[in-house]
């Protein structure tokens, strides 16, 4: 199910047109007018494609659509979106498979979940296989279309710091973060790491010693308060320390600071 404003479809249309003529004014979602946003929308319930891919496409949106999630990797590896809405059910392949196969084989691509109203474990499951937001059906268009702003905001951001002169390096004892290549490297082992588990890192390491609560991690990673689903940080960390701790059990490079949050070691 979904909703716009509690509107039923043909009237949500009308509402797209009046509003077309707005996103226009504000240079559209891309930023530059000869240039339009791609979106990917993957949904097997035929209603809430249509009505997606129709309002998105009136708001000057280039929309591609997949009915399974096998389709939607296809669509996605063979000519990337600038973001993609992934609805979690689909026949094929689940969402979190589709999540999990794009942040393997696909350069970064923002990925915004569909998720049912209550299913709290799908929400974090979808965070942790590296899914940049998530809204809850039924839902409104407008929100979703806020939603993906806010996650191509955040990407078209990331990418301007990428490209800064001051990315150089960050080594941290055996551990060096390339921050420009977005590679990691403990000793002479190459790390893989997702871009949540990069991004905590890269945050830690830049700033050793300091303190980080769960709470600023979420705002700061995410740039959303996912109320109820800071755990879904000891679940990252964990995996992190998985893969550049020698000993995860006893790690010591990112520190548990005990009922507040994550430090990095400053003695590294």
């Amino acid at each position: 199910m979904f909703c716009s404003e509690a509107l039923p479809v043909t009237t949500m249309t009308k509402t797209a047109n009046k509003l077309q003529s707005r996103d226009a004014a504000e240079d559209s979602v891309s930023g530059a007018s000869d240039h339009k946003t791609s979106l990917l929308v993957i949904e097997d319930d035929e209603n809430i494609l249509t009505a997606i891919s129709e309002y998105f496409s009136r708001m000057g949106y280039s929309v591609r659509t997949a009915e399974d999630g096998l389709a939607g990797v296809q669509s996605a590896l063979h000519d990337r979106p600038d973001a993609i809405v992934l609805d979690l059910m689909l026949p094929k392949m689940d969402g979190l498979a589709v999540c999990r196969e794009l942040r393997e084989k696909a350069s970064y691509i923002p990925i915004l979940m569909l998720t049912a109203k209550d299913d709290v474990v799908d929400k974090v499951l979808g965070l942790e296989m590296g899914a940049d937001d998530y809204i809850t059906k039924p839902f409104s268009l407008r929100e979703l279309e806020a939603r993906i702003k806010s996650v191509l905001r955040r990407a078209r951001a990331a990418a301007r710091v990428e490209g800064t002169d001051d990315e150089a390096p960050i080594v941290r004892g055996k551990l060096r973060i390339d921050p420009a290549k977005r590679e990691v490297t403990v000793g002479d082992r190459q790390v893989e790491l997702t871009p949540k588990e990069f991004d905590l890192l890269r945050l830690f390491a830049t700033n050793p010693g300091r303190v980080f609560p769960r709470k600023y991690l979420l705002e700061k990673i995410w740039d959303y308060s996912y109320e109820g689903y800071d755990r879904t940080i000891d679940s990252h960390i964990n995996r992190l320390r998985a893969k550049i701790e020698e000993n995860p059990e006893n790690p010591l490079m990112v520190i548990t600071v005990w009922g507040i949050g994550y430090k990095f070691n400053d003695e590294q």
